[in-house]
């Protein structure tokens, strides 16, 4: 006798259908697990085993094989376990096997038959309804986040005994248990700050606009209480919200992390590493389970590294090939996840270790050898895939006495970039891409998007100085169409790229 189910093996966000079969022979008792599972799941057929004698449930007294196809796929984790529980104790006949065969079944089982949340819900059913899959089963605890993938039927459980009574089991009416709840929190989302609340600083302000309107990565440099942090927490308040595709992105990495899901957040999140995080902090790993770092979490939205001098040089380094790609690849034996990382980046820092040099009124004490040590440790690469440099000034009294207060509100910032990001969606609608920030360079400096020669000369002339690179002269011409969308301007002329070069040079705010 045999019986199948399904559950989902997740390498990243990428989920995989694993096909759940339970084969009943007439040898001595026992229980085979086999298809590459890991430790944790090698150990399901002992919580296997209890769940169902406390439910109620009692297997078959013959030789049980379970296996989980395909063989070659590495599988981890304790969320085969109902798949298991259930194809093991379909063999007996009490089930509905059309039923279970066309179910995805998900979650962990506790000795007591209780079903207990487990991570990734949400991409491993994303994976099931692209397979085809319309009906899954999932712990009590996860309804919520399972609901969020649209044209699924989810039935939640609170133990196992209720999966078998959906699936015609005759078995004990289990009565009302209480159900295992989820020991982490949701997500509560970043706080809109108020962009008018800057003061005194409109060369910044400005530069955050552009930032956000093209999807800019951004350095923030000036001494300490100039306002770096305040103004990155601002730049997160005038993105535009997710669209569904991001925001499903963004929730399943987020699921992926452990964190109880209940809405779909249209807002951009904002992650904020602390500067001594380690290389696996910001980029993701795991020996046997590969979790999303800092960089895959700030999916959509804002990674801002604060103090980013002070960071271990082999962290912000390893930042070189995500900012390029929009994407972060984890080898390990036996399996590659990928997660996608496409992020604004903004790094803020101080001119020197004492944070004084250059400062009005203020005295540096630090060496000229140590000033350039400093300097040196964001490098030439990384600075290079920075699109903009904003050096911060302190605010001066005569700004601080100014009854107006910032220009700018947060509502009109915003309405600004997504009148200017509507029209980079459509310049570049048909290509993959919809802001002016991903677009390939050889795209800007080839065909119809070329510039003409007067528009280019600042641009050019930097190039054959060696003030820019090629990659620099990219950035810069993605900058300029930004500016020119936030003008209103059908293509960028002498003063977008003027204003872009001077924004990539560095600004003085």
């Amino acid at each position: 006798m045999t019986a199948r189910t399904w559950a989902v093996a997740l390498t990243g966000l990428n989920g995989h259908m694993v096909d759940v079969e339970a084969d009943l022979a007439q040898q001595t008792p026992g229980f085979d697990l086999i298809g590459l599972a890991d430790r944790a799941l090698g150990e399901a057929v002992r919580r296997v085993h209890g769940a169902c004698r406390n439910s109620g449930l009692e297997l078959p007294r013959r030789k049980l094989t379970v296996n989980l196809s395909p063989a070659n796929l590495p599988k981890h984790g304790s969320g085969f376990d109902l798949a298991i529980a259930i194809a093991a104790f379909g063999t007996a006949g009490t089930l509905d096997q059309a039923s279970i065969a066309r179910t995805v079944h998900l979650g962990e089982l506790g000795l007591d038959g209780r079903l207990r949340p487990i991570p990734g819900v949400l991409p491993a059913l994303h994976a099931a309804r692209e397979a085809g899959f319309d009906r899954a089963v999932v712990p009590f605890a996860n309804e919520e986040e399972a609901r969020l993938v649209p044209g699924l039927e989810v039935h939640s459980a609170v133990t196992l005994a209720q999966v078998a009574l959906l699936h015609g089991a005759d078995v004990p009416d289990p009565g009302d248990p209480q159900p295992v709840l989820a020991s982490a929190a949701a997500q509560v989302s970043e706080p809109v700050w108020e962009l008018s609340d800057v003061i005194g600083q409109d060369d910044a302000v400005r530069a955050l606009i552009v930032a956000a309107a093209g999807g800019h990565h951004l350095l923030l440099s000036g001494p300490p209480g100039a306002g770096k942090t305040m103004l990155a927490r601002r730049l997160a308040g005038i993105l535009p919200d997710l669209d569904d595709e991001l925001a499903l992105e963004a929730a399943s990495i987020r699921s992926l992390a452990g964190e109880t899901l209940t809405r779909l957040e249209r807002r951009p999140p904002f992650v904020a590493p602390h500067h001594s995080a380690s290389v696996a902090a910001m980029i993701g790993g795991g020996s046997r389970v590969a979790r999303p770092g800092a960089i895959a979490r700030a999916h959509g939205g804002l990674l801002f590294l604060d103090e980013a001098a002070e960071a271990p040089g082999v962290v912000v380094e390893a930042l070189r090939q995500p900012l390029e790609s929009g994407s972060i690849e984890i080898h390990r034996a036996g399996f590659t996840a990928r997660f996608p990382a496409r992020f604004q980046l903004v790094l803020a820092t101080n001119p020197c270790p004492c944070g004084a040099y250059g400062v009005v009124g203020e005295s540096c004490i630090c060496p000229p050898s140590a000033i350039r040590r400093y300097a040196a440790r964001l490098s030439g690469p990384i600075r290079d895939r920075l699109d903009i440099e904003v050096r911060v000034a302190r605010v001066s009294a005569a700004d601080v006495a100014a009854p107006e207060g910032g220009t700018t509100s947060t509502a009109q910032a915003r309405a600004w970039v997504e009148d200017a990001r509507e029209r980079a969606a459509w310049r570049w609608r048909g290509t993959p891409w919809r802001l002016n920030a991903h677009v390939p360079g050889t795209w800007l400096r080839q065909g119809d998007f070329r510039l003409p020669a007067e528009a280019r000369a600042p641009l050019d002339r930097a190039l054959q100085r060696g003030a820019l690179t090629l990659r620099g002269y990219d950035r810069v011409l993605r900058l300029a169409w930004s500016v020119a969308d936030l003008d209103g301007a059908a293509a960028p002329g002498l003063a977008q790229v003027g204003r872009a070069l001077y924004l990539k040079k560095g600004a003085t705010a």
